[in-house]
């Protein structure tokens, strides 16, 4: 570690050391949202002061080897194994002061849309949402459909999904899916192709860190526009008899949410506004990246979320991730929720830009 990122190191422990003084007061747990913003800035902040400590402690260790050495060979081969974890322990440092994603411990919300292919297309939507929930109780996190459209065939059209991880952790749901965003491409017989012929069809997915306080969102109520409907089922069919369904369009971006899957109208709302703020600050930030890369040229391609990113080959039981140049022939097992692989490939990617960038700030 640099002399020149001490005092940087200083700072992160004295701000340790204040948010257990907060979190041992009880008052603060009275307030939900104020507990897990805090409770997640410790986790994040944990490692990083174990790794300070454990190098302070391994530099002294080394210091009075190294002045014991001279008289001991013992004590001189300590002091070239601890000169060793030292360097470990500084690399380690490096790493967990890299710059990081602020949303990397925040839940998420995952929308699958169909797209290309039709019915396929739909039926496809609808094993990623199956992937993405498997994965999701492989984790131990929670999952909520907050909205959903059927296809005929039990697939859906969209359906957006809240994935919430019960402990508040530096690398929750958002540092582990953000990546999935993007073009999905599957290669398979569909259900529908008499002739056994490979198809090629696409779903879309998007992933938005949730908006914890709706402060963080400004929504100006003349800014909206609120249409109630009949909910309907697969094929059209009314499955409610009064209007309970509700749509919202955002009238300055022209964004637009539906939410149809609670009984009432009320409940029906508030999910789609919770779906709408975590929407506007995706494209807000999304903007905001796009200008910062632009300026610094420091975006990180490899794991560009608006490019096609995925593709499925059932015939081959091949996954390959096309941004990262990752493939691997466990389909199925991906498919079951077996998913950390690619992820992490992706994450690894991410991490090397990071740390690439930060050396050359």
């Amino acid at each position: 570690m640099s002399t020149q990122s001490a005092p940087a190191v200083d700072a992160l422990v004295a701000e340790y050391e204040d948010l257990q003084v907060k979190l041992s007061d009880p008052a603060v747990h009275a307030d939900q949202a104020v507990s897990r913003k805090l409770g997640r800035r410790y986790a994040e902040l944990t490692p990083i002061v174990t790794t300070a400590r454990d190098l302070a402690a391994t530099r002294g260790d080394l210091q009075a080897a190294q002045e014991l050495g001279a008289e001991d060979a013992g004590f001189a081969e300590e002091a070239r194994t601890l000169a060793g974890r030292v360097d470990e322990l500084e690399q380690r440092l490096s790493e967990l002061l890299a710059p990081r994603d602020p949303d990397d411990g925040k839940d998420v919300l995952v929308e699958v849309k169909a797209g290309e292919g039709g019915e396929e297309s739909a039926l496809f939507a609808g094993d990623l949402l199956r992937m993405y929930l498997r994965y999701a109780e492989r984790r131990g996190w929670k999952t909520e459909v907050l909205s959903a459209t059927e296809s005929d065939l039990g697939g859906y059209k969209d359906v957006t999904v809240a994935v919430k991880s019960p402990a508040a952790t530096p690398d929750g749901v958002w540092a582990r899916l953000k990546f999935e965003g993007g073009v999905h491409r599957v290669q398979r017989v569909p259900v529908t192709e008499s002739q056994g012929r490979v198809h090629t069809s696409a779903a879309g997915v998007f992933v938005a860190p949730e908006v914890e306080d709706v402060n963080d969102v400004e929504i100006a109520d003349a800014d909206l526009r609120i249409d109630v409907f009949r909910s309907s089922g697969p094929g059209g069919q009314s499955v409610n008899t009064t209007d309970s369904a509700v749509r919202i369009t955002h009238l300055p971006t022209g964004i637009v949410v539906s939410c149809q899957n609670e009984k009432s109208q009320l409940q029906n709302k508030e999910q789609a506004m919770r779906i709408l703020r975590a929407r506007m600050l995706a494209a807000a930030r999304a903007t905001a990246d796009a200008a910062a890369a632009d300026a610094r040229r420091s975006q990180v391609r490899t794991v560009d979320r608006s490019e096609r990113v995925r593709t499925y080959n059932y015939p081959e039981n091949r996954i390959a991730d096309h941004r990262v140049g990752y493939k691997a022939y466990n389909l199925d097992a991906v498919l079951d929720g077996d998913l950390d692989a690619v992820l992490d490939a992706l994450s690894a990617a991410d991490r090397a830009e990071r740390l690439a960038g930060a050396g050359s700030a």
